[in-house]
């Protein structure tokens, strides 16, 4: 698929830069300059469609896109995929691409295609949860996680802070497989007391899910509700974000697209959660479980980027949007919750450093971009029919290129080189 995609790039890249004004002698080898037509845009509240052109893109950035992805799918790399991509509020793009499963008459991939979050549970639900109630003064990321969840006082763990959950830096060992001997909340939170640490804790950063199911059940025991009934009241709700829950009931499993064949679960898996441990917990679980769609996670990414707020609602407050969002740590990625554009990552090569996305396991992904005022919503079943599919690595990184050459209107540069060179 490298060869496929990266030719259909190739070839936008041409057109695009065949129309680009030369460098400006004052901006570094890796920027363009251009003309800034979009300086007096003013960010729409509320999300409204528009032509790329109105909000500073190429109006190559539609094909391009479409050449991309339908490559992808070509090679293989997914049955179908929705994509939604914004600037300062207007959707430039939004839109399905092939079927949501490989079958024979499965219905085409749509904005309102429901797909299973994964690990995009972590940030839509449990994050933002998080943050609105260290708002309120009800969660003090500094304290330790005993001091919410006593259970959890033990010697090696007693030293773990809400902090460490949230940046990965818990020291807890990295998705050791707990769900295939633990069913249920209770038998899945002794089994994660008992095992043993695989670093000190804050020494290094180390992904887990566990930290996110630790938040859950923090989460849940200070506000006395599930995680999924606190964030469809306090969150999916307000945002009129219809498409997105916990725990699909059966009469949606026609929109939901399919993900892995597993026989142990008794064959392909559809409308119900993917990943084993938020199976295990009932389907609602802090790092796993969420079903959404392209066309409500651009209201939630546009919630953020406006600072918390979307038309009247005001979830959260900038400074706390902004915190959560920012790299906490020199020698790791990781934000609150969040992560932050790495080399080689999903956020290909010029999300700018304060930009900040997650990706999940289904093949789903966030990226939005502050300084630009831009967000990629890129949702797939690539693990369908099985997780060793792994094509969608470059068809995220080409996405996210594609949609951040197409700006005009500042300059375009090869952050993730700089960061190569500080490495």
């Amino acid at each position: 698929m490298n060869r496929l995609i990266h030719r259909a790039l190739a070839a936008g890249v041409a057109a695009s830069l065949a129309c680009a004004p030369p460098p400006s002698p004052s901006l570094p080898a890796t920027a363009t300059a251009v003309a800034s037509p979009t300086s007096i845009v003013t960010p729409a509240r509320t999300l409204e469609p528009a032509a790329p052109a109105a909000v500073g893109m190429s109006d190559r950035l539609v094909p391009r896109l479409d050449s991309v992805i339908t490559a992808a799918i070509a090679d293989h790399a997914t049955p179908g995929a929705t994509l939604a991509v914004a600037r300062f509020g207007r959707l430039v793009v939004l839109k399905g691409y092939g079927r949501a499963d490989w079958a024979a008459g499965a219905p085409p991939a749509t904005d309102s295609t429901m797909y299973d979050m994964a690990s995009l549970t972590k940030v839509v639900a449990t994050t933002t949860a998080a943050m609105m109630l260290e708002e309120e003064g009800r969660l003090d990321i500094e304290r330790t996680v005993a001091s919410y969840l006593p259970e959890y006082d033990v010697p090696d763990k007693r030293a773990i802070t809400v902090r460490m959950l949230l940046t990965h830096t818990s020291g807890i060992r990295s998705n050791f497989p707990l769900w295939k001997e633990a069913k249920g909340r209770e038998a899945y939170f002794a089994g994660m007391i008992n095992f043993p640490l695989a670093h000190p804790p804050g020494a290094q950063a180390e992904y887990t899910d566990w930290n996110m199911v630790l938040m859950q059940f923090i989460i849940e025991r200070i506000t006395g509700q599930t995680l999924d009934q606190f964030v469809a009241a306090r969150v999916f709700g307000p945002l009129g974000m219809r498409d997105t829950r916990y725990t699909p009931p059966e009469s949606l499993q026609p929109r939901i697209a399919p993900t892995e064949t597993e026989e142990f679960r008794g064959g392909q898996v559809w409308g119900v959660v993917h990943d084993e441990t938020a199976w295990v917990l009932g389907g609602v679980s802090g790092n796993a479980g969420l079903f959404s769609s392209a066309r409500d996670l651009a209201v939630f990414v546009q919630m953020l980027l406006n600072g918390g707020s979307y038309g009247v609602r005001q979830l959260l407050q900038p400074a706390t949007v902004a915190r959560w969002t920012s790299r906490q740590r020199p020698d790791a990625s990781r934000a609150l919750g969040w992560d932050t554009p790495s080399p080689r990552s999903s956020a290909g090569r010029y999300f700018s450093p304060r930009s900040f996305g997650h990706t999940g396991f289904t093949g789903t992904s966030i990226w939005a971009d502050p300084e630009k005022q831009l967000f990629v919503v890129l949702l797939t079943n690539r693990v369908n029919p099985t997780r060793d599919n792994q094509k969608i690595g470059p068809l995220r990184r080409a996405v996210a290129d594609v949609v951040q050459q197409a700006v005009t209107d500042a300059p375009l540069r090869v952050w993730e080189a700089e960061a190569e060179v500080k490495r």
